[in-house]
């Protein structure tokens, strides 16, 4: 550690005092989390009151025979209401190429949907973009309120990837979020 000043190393011992009694700020959790890539997902569903979509970054697989994934969902975002009615969801994997889709998940007071040629639905009724390379329908088995968000855990129950998504696989790059920031990964940034 390199403290220059009586100060600095004073709010250096408070900051650490605190992390070994178990109380981590909100600040420092989130800077610390703020260099950890993580993948972009769309998010949308449906509770028979209009479609709604939002963009995550929390879309994690949890199993895959049965197939279940789990996300979480700020108790602030107005797709909230509507995800802890639904009974089943779509999640976009969103590549590099699907940026677009994921800064309208993430802007704020505007219609998602007012474009409708960017979306459809399924024959089950769920809204969904086409144009995202793969997407899996999940059935929500289980919600739990964490703080202020809800985590949700879902079964999927159908998928999609599309052809020109698999040929070229190798090729395709990545979306992901890093701090506050999208980033493109590839073959240009792997590591080894």
């Amino acid at each position: 550690m390199s403290v220059s000043s009586p100060a600095r190393a004073e709010q250096w011992v408070h900051r650490h005092a605190e992390h070994r009694f178990g109380q981590l700020s909100s600040e420092d959790f989130k800077a610390a989390f703020r260099y950890y890539p993580l993948g972009v997902s769309l998010i949308t569903a449906d509770a028979g009151r209009g479609p709604v979509a939002l963009t995550a970054s929390s879309v994690s697989a949890v199993n895959d025979d049965p197939a279940l994934l789990m996300f979480s969902a700020s108790s602030r975002s107005s797709s909230s209401p509507t995800l802890r009615e639904a009974d089943t969801i779509v999640v976009h994997l969103l590549d590099a190429d699907s940026l677009d889709l994921a800064k309208l998940g993430s802007a704020r007071g505007v219609d998602r949907f007012a474009d409708r040629s960017q979306w459809a639905r399924l024959v089950t009724g769920e809204p969904y973009f086409p144009r995202a390379r793969s997407w899996i329908r999940a059935r929500i088995l289980n919600r739990m309120d964490a703080g202020g968000s809800t985590v949700i855990v879902a079964q999927g129950i159908q998928s999609s990837v599309s052809a020109d998504a698999a040929d070229d696989l190798p090729s395709r790059d990545g979306l992901v979020y890093l701090n506050r920031t999208w980033h493109r990964i590839g073959d240009h940034s792997r590591a080894e």
